[in-house]
């Protein structure tokens, strides 16, 4: 199985060559093989341990077994402790969640503060067989079917193309000693219950399973590559992008037999769970909208506007006191005194400063706003020039206004108010330019 091993890490992992290896080691029978697999190698390796303090004195006796280990063969060991049980409480994850985000934080610190370049860890075969059967049994998509990544990021699986049986053989053959778990017996947790009833059927049905598996994972991961591939391109045709906001174009996304892949595909990493009220989102009037977490899912005339909720704890109101000469935010705009007086542009406007009231305010929209646009007769109500200028909703919302008195002086970056600009008799010009 070395053999094998080595054969898999040049073909696959050529790229860890005179890197530095930080091995995830339980004191289980496949981290400690994977760990004597790493030394034979000659690898630059350093072992880290977790305690998450579940198993009473067991624990402790883990964390002291993988230590000595490390200790006869001189390799760097890092311990941590966690309060698992607490974390999952207040942060109201599964222990098994819990587990993992303190497992995977805690990796990622080491790696940065020892200057290690990969986390190892020893999933193998029997685990993507597991992890595929219960992402079945809870329903999945595509997605959800092609096994544990050899590769995600800084994280390397060099064990994935190994059997459990070929782990136990190695294991024997070269008397490496393991911990055993003793919850690993139970039938307490879901992947227990497949490992123990559901996996061995498969395989007395299949005597070649495993090799099977492994073909239909690799047909899976193509299907799933093909996936990506399309919905790029078909990104590029449908999808525009305006500063922090995605404009997904209804009418062409519909033409597409398979659109709500290609919707699932942009959007699945925003937090949305609702999928079917998004597919429903593109024929829906304007106005209807989705959340996640983090996220609003628009639908606004003719596309879905994909946009960062607003901060709840934005600041409403920026000021301009007379003294100041530049504002860096909500946005960057400067303020000086000129002689010249230039036609306004979207960007910078020429106002009589006798005519101001300080402090100036940046603000959003109000209930009852009201302009004298320049270039246009008459006043005009803030929600008809909107309205008139085409704006979407996000657009209204994301409008800043420059406002004296409560008197809006410029729409910023679109259109001033002609009873604030200067002209050829303003003893005071104020440009006012927006960066």
């Amino acid at each position: 199985m070395l053999q094998k091993i080595q054969q898999h890490l040049e073909r696959n992992f050529s790229f860890i060559k005179g890197k530095r290896l930080l091995l995830a080691v339980s004191g289980g029978i496949d981290s400690m093989v994977l760990l004597s697999i790493c030394k034979k190698l000659q690898l630059d390796v350093g072992v880290a341990h977790c305690n998450f303090q579940l198993r009473g004195s067991e624990s402790e006796t883990d964390a002291r077994f993988v230590e000595e280990k490390a200790n006869v063969l001189q390799i760097p060991f890092f311990l941590q402790v966690f309060s698992t049980e607490s974390y999952a409480g207040e942060q109201k994850l599964s222990i098994q969640l819990a587990a993992r985000k303190l497992r995977y934080d805690w990796f990622n610190t080491l790696l940065i503060q020892e200057h290690y370049d990969f986390i190892v860890t020893a999933h193998h075969l029997d685990d993507q067989i597991e992890t595929f059967l219960i992402n079945l049994s809870r329903g999945t998509g595509l997605e959800g079917l092609v096994g544990i990544p050899a590769q995600n990021g800084n994280i390397i699986r060099p064990l994935l193309e190994i059997s459990r049986a070929e782990i136990e053989v190695y294991a024997k053959e070269n008397h490496i000693t393991w911990r055993e778990d003793a919850s690993n017996a139970s039938d307490k947790y879901v992947r227990n219950r497949i490992r123990h009833h559901v996996v061995p059927v498969l395989k007395e049905i299949n005597p070649s399973f495993l090799t099977s598996f492994q073909n239909t994972i690799a047909h899976l991961q193509q299907a799933s590559h093909l996936v990506i591939e399309s919905s790029e391109m078909v990104f590029e045709k449908v999808v525009i992008i305006e500063e922090d906001t995605l404009k997904i174009n209804c009418k062409k996304i519909l033409q597409y037999k398979n659109y709500k892949t290609y919707l699932y595909q942009w959007l699945k990493d925003y937090g949305f769970t609702a999928w079917e009220d998004i597919y429903s989102l593109v024929e829906a009037q304007s106005g209807k909208y989705i959340f996640s977490p983090n996220h609003l899912l628009l639908k606004d005339r003719d596309y879905l506007l994909l946009s960062p909720k607003k901060n709840r704890e934005e600041k409403e109101v920026y000021y301009i006191e007379k003294e100041v000469k530049n504002l860096k935010f909500p946005l960057n705009v400067t303020l000086c005194q000129t002689d010249n007086i230039l036609e306004p542009t979207n960007n910078s406007i020429f106002v009589d400063q006798n005519k101001l009231s300080f402090p100036l305010e940046i603000r959003k929209k109000r209930e009852g706003d009201y302009f004298y646009p320049f270039g246009m007769n008459g006043k005009k109500k803030l929600s008809k020039y909107f309205k008139d200028e085409k704006y979407s909703l996000l657009d209204k919302e994301k409008q800043w206004l420059l406002t004296s008195n409560n008197e809006i002086v410029w729409v910023i970056g679109r259109r001033v108010d002609k009873r604030f600009l200067a002209d050829l008799k303003t003893q005071k010009i104020v440009k006012i330019e927006l960066k």
